[in-house]
């Protein structure tokens, strides 16, 4: 499958504002004369010398189109982005686009779920290089990518439901990680050093020619932890090539990573202090795109390989161990015609999931998907219409139907209204189904949950600026969650019953070839309401977000230095709320790049799951050096 989003070197910087329920307090005070410092520097800079933007193709699963044909909400996380970002993770990147809720145990990427306008980490689907990562065993896992952030050349990000083209797990959106060789051919050596001890290395190289191009890419990272029995290491070792055909590539990535990790309070109880985990994720993909004249097609066949490995306490594994491995392994195909009355896509998905396990036992269910879609245009093309239906069967739960619709009109090539209307299920992870531990219980007549999402949209674009707003629902039936009546009861899967989503979401943004390089702004304001029951204690689905602010302002000085400026303001429904600046300074000459990088210079405290507390203010000071071939 191909990538979602080509950006073709687009600088679109997203961003939205809106503060509410402002208390008089010092707290609140402080996060005023953050966001007033941001809008002074923008008033500032506003007239300065502007850059275009360059013309961006969607790559959908079936069909490709200019971004002005695209009827959803999407955002691409660039390259340039990523380098100057004051994250240490892929993870800490999503943190910074509202929607997202990044729920973090411990730092620098250890252990995250990803969520989604208010989903649960189940129903999100990650893929690398457009290869699903989600693991059939548990979300938690979803993260578990075989590489660092320096290798990454963009993420792909589709809010929304997705699962006319995904399938399973694209529930509420798909967050695609995409790397690719470079066109150089040069090896980047990088160091880092920081509190806590921690260290890194890393080693990338970009080799080969225009036909056959590689990349490789190896680094190790430990700390000592920033409290009692949170020290991490973790290995990732990766390798992709492409090898471009006539009107085409054949594309090949294997990647493992390996973390070990003390996880105190991270899942059983606040008072499970020397919780520890081992994590293996693996993945091989063979991918083949070909072009003809009205007809594109795209294949993969691919292999992902999660081992996990708990120890309710490290230094006795006696008392509590748990063992799974599992297994997915699958290919796809799919291809579009374009034709007088439109593009019509069509494809088909095989996949069978494994696990074994000591405590889920082995299990195993094999998966069918096919996909429809068309698109066309009416009304000099102005009118753009995608309707699409896929039918998916599950050798254990059934058969399930996903149809869905997008909409859009523009007024004219900057003014653009778009909407969307579609039809998800989410079917039950074996985790869900059958976990057993002292504090949970799963469940195995756990219905499949499944969902009405629809959502309306205004977009304007001019030159350097994007301008975006929205507002959206999603209707749940069957929800899945982990629950509990009182505090003293053990956690279980259940069926809540129906939920509802509402919500809106702001983002603008605009680039400059001036001091300030760039700013971005976006809010996002969710309400979820369970009809039912109302009095159970939810350990995911009903903790999410209410209020989420994102200011972004990136500035150059001194011709070779160049700061990223990051405020984060998120509240939480029943967790209260908690602010957090993250600041990068770059120094950049020839061949060489230093910086240092400060997480949380506020000294914040707060909490994103389970109560486990977060690192406070945390230096990082760095460097890659660039060897050409």
């Amino acid at each position: 499958m191909k990538s979602i989003i080509d950006t073709n070197n687009l600088k679109i910087k997203v961003i939205a504002v809106s503060i509410k329920k402002m208390r008089k307090s010092d707290k609140m005070k402080k996060e005023i004369l953050t966001i007033w410092c941001f809008l002074t520097l923008l008033n500032l800079n506003a007239q300065e010398k502007e850059r275009g933007i360059n013309e961006v193709i969607v790559q959908g699963k079936f069909l490709n189109l200019p971004l002005k044909k695209v009827n959803e909400n999407i955002t691409v996380v660039t390259r340039k982005e990523i380098e100057n970002s004051p994250a240490k993770s892929v993870e800490e990147i999503l943190a910074q686009f509202t929607g997202l809720d990044i729920r973090k145990r411990g730092g620098n990427g250890v252990q995250a779920d990803v969520t989604l306008r208010g989903s649960s980490f189940e129903q999100v689907l990650i893929l690398v290089n457009g290869i699903r990562m989600n693991d059939s065993q548990t979300g938690h896992n979803s993260m578990s990518v075989p590489f660092d952030l320096a290798s990454v050349e963009r993420i792909e990000i589709v809010k929304g439901p997705a699962s006319r083209r995904f399938g399973q797990n694209a529930y509420a959106g798909v967050v695609n990680i995409v790397t690719k060789p470079g066109s150089e051919k040069d090896v980047i050596i990088s160091a880092e050093g920081g509190d806590y001890k921690t260290f890194s290395l890393g080693l990338g190289a970009n080799f080969g020619n225009e036909k056959f191009s590689h990349f490789f890419q190896a680094n190790s990272e430990t700390s000592a932890g920033y409290r009692h029995n949170t020290d991490y290491k973790i290995n990732n070792v990766f390798y992709q090539n492409q090898y471009n055909l006539e009107n085409g590539n054949l594309r090949f990535q294997a990647g493992i990573q390996e973390k070990k990790f003390g996880a105190n309070g991270f899942y059983a109880s606040p008072s499970a202090t020397e919780q520890y985990e081992e994590t293996q994720a693996s993945v091989v993909s063979l991918a083949l795109d070909k072009k003809f004249e009205n007809f594109n097609f795209n294949s993969n066949i691919y292999w992902r390989r999660g081992q996990d490995m708990y120890l309710f306490n490290r230094q006795k594994p006696e008392i509590y161990r748990n063992m799974h491995i599992g297994n997915n392994i699958g290919g796809e195909i799919n291809g579009s015609y374009h034709s007088s009355l439109g593009t019509t896509g069509l494809g088909l998905e095989l996949r069978k999931e494994f696990l074994a396990s000591n405590n889920l036992g082995h299990r195993e269910r094999f998966i069918t998907q096919v996909f429809l879609e068309h698109h066309f245009s009416l009304l000099e093309n102005k009118l753009n219409i995608s309707p699409g239906i896929s039918w998916a069967n599950f050798s254990n739960e059934g058969n399930f139907f996903y149809p869905g619709i997008d909409v859009g009109f523009e007024f004219n090539e900057n003014h653009k209204i778009y909407g969307n209307l579609a039809k998800v299920n989410r079917i039950p992870t074996f985790t869900d189904l059958y976990y057993v531990s002292k504090t949970e219980s799963g469940n195995p007549d756990l219905r499949p949950e499944n969902a009405v999402s629809a959502e309306i949209g205004y977009r304007f674009q001019q030159n350097n600026f994007l301008g975006k707003v929205s507002g959206f629902m999603r209707n749940s039936e069957n929800s899945i969650d982990w629950v509990k009546k009182s505090p003293t009861d053990i956690w279980k899967a259940e069926n809540i019953g129906n939920i509802d989503t509402k919500g809106i979401e702001v983002e603008f943004g605009q680039s400059f070839n001036s001091f300030l390089k760039s700013y971005s702004v976006g809010y996002t304001f969710l309400e979820s309401k369970a009809k039912e029951p109302k009095d159970l204690i939810s350990r995911y689905v009903m903790e999410n977000l209410k209020h989420q602010f994102v200011a972004k302002l990136e500035n150059r000085f001194l011709k070779n230095f160049t700061n990223q400026l990051i405020y984060r303001y998120n509240e939480r429904v029943s967790t209260g709320s908690y602010q957090i600046l993250d600041e990068k300074l770059n120094y950049a000459f020839k061949n060489i790049q230093l910086y240092i990088l400060i997480n949380n210079i506020t000294n914040s405290d707060y909490t994103e799951t389970f109560g486990v507390p977060m690192p406070k203010r945390w230096f990082h000071v760095g460097f890659s050096y660039k060897i050409g071939l």
